[in-house]
């Protein structure tokens, strides 16, 4: 399935149908009073979060969105049917903004909840409304109003317990596919991961969600790499999980690097909690690592972890750490 976490829509509520200027047409009733119905209500526009989605992509190939109509009045005082809303679902995490792109208007961050976008125009009435004791027959009658209608954007930012962080090549994906059921692209080169990737990882009776943030490198606040296209989903995370590879020539400049990047996007990102660790434990000799890490230990105040992401035993401890962190 294709990642699409930004779409534009047209949406058009319906409109209310029109009251009806009707009279009494029976036999043996010569003068038969007015018996015009009211107009139904056009269908309301309403979108609802769904936790089993993912992606956008099905507003890329269909942009505009239509609600029924409200059917008119007709004789015998009968009202018009009202148009059916429209529930548009998305996922978990979707924000609604107006067409600048720029004002929010509703953010989903609960599943199934609702909102009406746009409302659907109200019925028009019919001819029995008017009559009176000095109208006795009324040929008035009123249209439906127009349904509301207007473009808007639709943002995902992915919801997750932990967001894996760092540069191309530090083993994100393969993190994640350890950790998770999830099934990543997984390669030997950078940007291999061009979406982020979701997965839910289970440890003694609990679960937790991980997301898998494409690699983030220097200038990507200003559209360097894959750009600043995927540091809103970091927004939602409730811990970063900060991965670097240890092969690195120097492990501080490159925890820096990725640090400076959240900074200049959104310095609130810097004060989400953060867990640090150092992979592909496998590649090096203990006497390499802990030359490696003389500079680190000096820097860092974060506590962190030396791991292989090939080792099972690493990994259980990876998940009673991050479980214990998020609960």
């Amino acid at each position: 399935m294709k990642f699409l976490d930004q779409a534009k829509i047209y949406i058009k509520a319906g409109n209310g149908g029109s009251g009806s200027a009707s009279f009494r047409r029976e036999k043996f009733v010569e003068y038969g009073g007015p018996d015009g119905g009211d107009g139904g209500d056009g269908g309301s526009i309403i979108v609802q979060s769904d936790r089993n989605l993912n992606t956008l992509i099905d507003f890329r190939y269909a942009q505009h969105f239509k609600a029924q109509h409200g059917k008119p009045g007709s004789k015998r005082n009968k009202t018009g049917a009202n148009g059916e809303d429209l529930i548009l679902k998305v996922p978990l995490g979707t924000q609604i903004y107006e067409e600048d792109n720029n004002t929010l208007i509703f953010d989903f961050t609960k599943n199934k909840e609702k909102y009406l976008v746009a409302s659907g125009g109200k019925g028009g009435l019919g001819n029995v409304r008017f009559k009176s004791s000095t109208n006795r027959a009324p040929r008035k009658k009123t249209n439906g109003k127009f349904g509301e209608e207007f473009w808007i954007w639709l943002q995902l930012k992915v919801i997750a317990d932990i967001g894996i962080i760092g540069k191309p090549n530090a083993g994100k994906s393969s993190l994640l596919a350890a950790l998770t059921r999830a099934k990543p692209k997984i390669a030997n080169y950078p940007f291999t991961t061009i979406n982020p990737n979701l997965g839910v990882s289970y440890h003694g009776g609990k679960e937790i969600t991980l997301a898998d943030i494409p690699g983030l490198v220097e200038g990507a606040h200003k559209g360097v790499g894959l750009g600043d296209k995927f540091l809103r989903h970091i927004e939602r995370c409730k811990i970063l999980l900060h991965l670097i590879d240890l092969t690195e020539d120097n492990l501080f400049n490159s925890y820096k690097k990725i640090k400076l990047e959240l900074s200049n996007y959104d310095k609130n990102l810097t004060k989400k909690k953060e867990i640090i660790f150092l992979n592909k434990s496998d590649l090096l000799e203990v006497n390499e690592i802990n030359e490696k890490l003389k500079d680190f230990k000096k820097k860092i105040k974060t506590k962190y972890e030396i791991i292989s992401i090939y080792s099972n035993k690493d990994i259980q401890k990876i998940k009673k750490l991050l479980i214990k962190y998020v609960n």
